[in-house]
């Protein structure tokens, strides 16, 4: 999750025996160079993973009804942010840094990235929420394939948004799924917090696990403390999903702001990336009841803990390993 992954806390994951990664969605090059020079600082050369998104299409819509709609939520929107990181030199930058793989979600790296990638020796992650998500990112080259179910927290990573809301399919009944039809090593992502959903994982086909909101309240993360105290005792029925805070769809707290948005007189959120650009500009004016961070949380948030991160990925392991034959 973009804004959750320091570099402390991916180094914490590294030394427990897990691949540190960080969301660079709206880094700079030079972010992106400074994040995986700090990371080799703590962690050497242990493995790690940086993640971009694919750029929409091309599109620009009318943000005049949802920013009346901020505006009687008590917001004032502040001046507009500069142009958000060219996706090309992002991709560059994440190549310099040699990390071991790169990751994408929301489509699939462009062919020329993905020979410029594995000429370095960069392996490339893509992440499906359908079969046919999967299939098309192995016939692009991809090395491994994450299997985001729907319990994920932050954006599903459907390739087409209008697809977003619609694509409901749950971890174990996609893991297998896609375990069985690729030839590549299946990672498995969504609501994977404990030893048992790490062994239920690895019996269904997956060759490993991506963790997200399980690590949100280690004190590696440092996230915001209201977020943080959110997610204590978050059902999993309780988590939402929503297009508030980016205009791509993804699961969150069920926050004032949230609520806001799904109430029967709001419009719709802009698309990506004029809601997210939109969001930034009350965010830098005055908020209203406007989140100051957006309130990520997947389906297994209540079993997030306070311990160091290194213990939680040690602990998943070693309960894992105690199930498993």
């Amino acid at each position: 999750m973009a804004g959750a992954c320091p570099p402390g806390l991916a180094a914490a994951v590294a030394g427990a025996g897990g691949m540190g990664a960080a969301g660079v969605v709206n880094d700079s090059p030079a972010a992106i160079a400074d994040w995986a020079g700090r990371y080799r600082e703590l962690a050497g050369d242990a493995p790690f993973q940086l993640n971009v998104w694919i750029p929409d299409p091309p599109a620009e819509a009318g943000t005049d009804a949802q920013a009346a709609f901020l505006d009687g939520l008590g917001g004032t929107a502040g001046p507009a942010a500069g142009p958000a990181p060219d996706f090309d030199e992002q991709v560059r930058a994440v190549l310099a840094a040699r990390p071991t793989a790169i990751s994408t979600i929301m489509g699939l790296l462009p062919a020329e990235h993905v020979a410029a990638a594995h000429a370095a020796g960069i392996a490339w992650f893509a992440t499906a929420t359908t079969l046919d998500e999967a299939l098309a990112a192995e016939r692009a080259g991809a090395d491994v394939v994450v299997a985001q179910g729907m319990e994920a927290g932050g954006h599903r990573g459907s390739t087409r948004p209008e697809d977003a809301d619609g694509t409901t399919v749950g971890l174990f009944a996609l893991l297998p799924w896609l375990a069985g039809s690729l030839s590549v090593p299946v990672v498995a992502a969504g609501a994977v917090a404990d030893g048992r959903s790490v062994a239920a994982a690895l019996t269904l086909g997956a060759s490993a696990v991506q963790v997200g909101t399980a690590l949100l309240r280690t004190p590696e993360a440092g996230i915001d403390a209201g977020w943080a105290a959110e997610l204590d005792g978050l059902a999993p029925e309780h988590t939402v999903t929503t297009r508030a805070y980016t205009g791509r769809t993804a699961r969150a707290v069920p926050t004032r702001y949230v609520r806001a948005w799904a109430g029967p007189d709001a419009p719709a959120p802009a698309p990506y990336p004029q809601q997210r650009r939109l969001v930034a500009r009350y965010r830098a004016g005055e908020p209203g009841v406007l989140d100051r961070v957006n309130h990520w949380a997947g389906q297994a948030a209540a079993r997030a803990t306070t311990r160091p991160a290194a213990e939680v990925v040690a602990g998943m392991w070693r309960d894992a390993d105690a199930l498993l034959p």
